[in-house]
């Protein structure tokens, strides 16, 4: 069976394990070196024509000139992926890059190498073609990503450094989001136009541990357990952003008859919709609030020790209008237990709103010409992206990812059987190239 040459494309970097640690020593560097000349092997226009500045240990900014300078545009991806859990039951090996069911499965493909090479080949075609883009077009593509890295604050200071103010920029993000409302049908072509902050925590209890024989009551995993629940019991306070609101009311003239009314009016009846996404399942839930996950847990090195030392790891997505510090607030007043110690690992606040002006208006005119059946709407992105380090340089930030995703797909991203449809990965470059022929004069 014969593949079409994107699709190889794909296949062969998703096929090199570029997977980040926070411990640089945890690093297969040499998978990087392999992606990097991988990504120069399969598009060898993009390496010639385009100057090339690395960025941090493997990132990559490349800049392609224009016809005009005037309104730069950038376009971003990654190159690292989250590692796989060897006990997840992949229906295909995460690294195979199998072509199964019409569809690449693999570590990356959503996430986030499906846009590497969706654009890379955009630019590839285009410059095969002798195209020269109407503004400047650059591309950072970094190492790091999902550790929250410093190759995307890198690549936005080699930008100042060069003068460069972008129109707008685009990263991961959104998609042609099929299930994602109950009572709508219409895939919704979702703009991200501003993302949660995110902040980590570790809750720390300490004790004097002792043999399992002889336990004092309220040691330190009880301790620990009674804060974890009094947080889960302690959800912050919900709310409809003015993104969301204008989501429900593009959403609405393609809700059942009976949901329609709701979200025609989403502005006026704020606190009726509020509760209908609390109730509406977990990604509803979390457009509405501030979340709070625990994630980590460690306590005794042994089944028969009681432990010293007991910790849990907090990730928590803040929502636009909330502040880091009030969520901190909420935090300890939730536990209310002096001895539960609050570590601030890392803290960021909520990405400003970017507009909905003509910038915005041209991403959602090519989703129309590419997605007939989509309804393009912004929405606050729930996860974190580099492009938010790019809100210092450029008010214009979006994040969009031009392919078809099903419920179950976008359940799969940091999870296992990660896959994207042959077609829809097709459609998607064709979508970056009409996105730059489209740049204005």
């Amino acid at each position: 069976m014969s593949v079409a040459r994107e699709v190889a494309k794909l296949q062969a970097l998703v096929r090199i394990p570029t997977v980040s640690h926070r411990d640089p020593d945890d690093i297969d560097t040499e998978a990087f070196d392999e992606l990097l000349e991988e990504l120069a092997r399969q598009f060898p226009l993009l390496h010639e024509r385009l100057e090339l500045t690395r960025i941090h240990t493997h990132g990559l900014l490349f800049h392609w000139p224009g016809r005009s300078d005037e309104k730069p545009v950038v376009l971003m991806a990654h190159l690292d992926v989250v590692p796989v859990d060897d006990g997840a039951p992949w229906q295909h090996p995460p690294f195979d890059a199998t072509i199964a069911d019409g569809a690449v499965w693999g570590r990356g493909t959503l996430d986030d190498k499906g846009c590497l090479v969706g654009i890379c080949e955009a630019v590839e075609t285009l410059l095969e073609r002798d195209h020269t883009p109407a503004q400047d077009v650059w591309l950072s593509f970094g190492c790091d990503e999902e550790v929250f890295g410093t190759a995307a604050p890198l690549a936005v200071a080699e930008l100042v450094r060069r003068g460069v103010r972008p129109w707008f920029v685009l990263d991961e993000g959104g998609a042609i989001a099929h299930e994602a409302f109950p009572g709508v049908a219409a895939p919704i072509g979702v703009i991200g136009v501003a993302e949660k902050g995110t902040t980590s925590l570790e809750l720390r209890v300490e004790g004097r541990g002792g043999h399992a024989s002889t336990p004092a009551r309220m040691g330190p995993t009880a301790r620990l357990a009674r804060a974890i629940l009094r947080l889960d019991r302690s959800p912050l306070p919900a709310g409809v952003p003015e993104p969301t609101v204008e989501l429900m009311r593009r959403m609405a003239p393609h809700a059942t008859p009976a949901l329609r009314p709701l979200l025609a009016n989403a502005a006026r009846i704020r606190p009726v919709l509020t509760r209908a996404l609390l109730a509406a399942g977990p990604e509803s839930a979390a457009m509405v609030r501030t979340t709070v996950a625990v994630t980590t847990l460690s306590g005794s090195p042994a089944l028969n020790v009681i432990a010293s030392t007991a910790r849990a790891g907090v990730n928590i997505r803040v929502m636009v209008g909330d502040t880091v510090a009030g969520v901190l607030e909420h935090v300890r007043r939730a536990i209310s237990d002096d001895q539960v110690h609050i570590d601030v690992l890392e803290q960021n606040e909520p990405s400003p709103l970017s507009p909905m002006d003509d910038a915005f208006a041209l991403l959602e005119e090519t989703i129309g010409e590419l997605f007939t059946d989509a309804v393009p709407a912004p929405y606050v992105m729930m996860a974190a992206t580099d492009s938010r380090h790019f809100t210092a340089i450029c008010d214009r930030v979006y994040r969009f990812a031009p392919f078809r995703m099903t419920k179950a797909q976008r359940e799969s991203i940091h999870s296992y059987d990660e896959h994207i449809g042959v077609d829809d990965f097709v459609d998607g470059v064709r979508w970056y190239r009409r996105l730059i022929e489209r740049l204005p004069s």
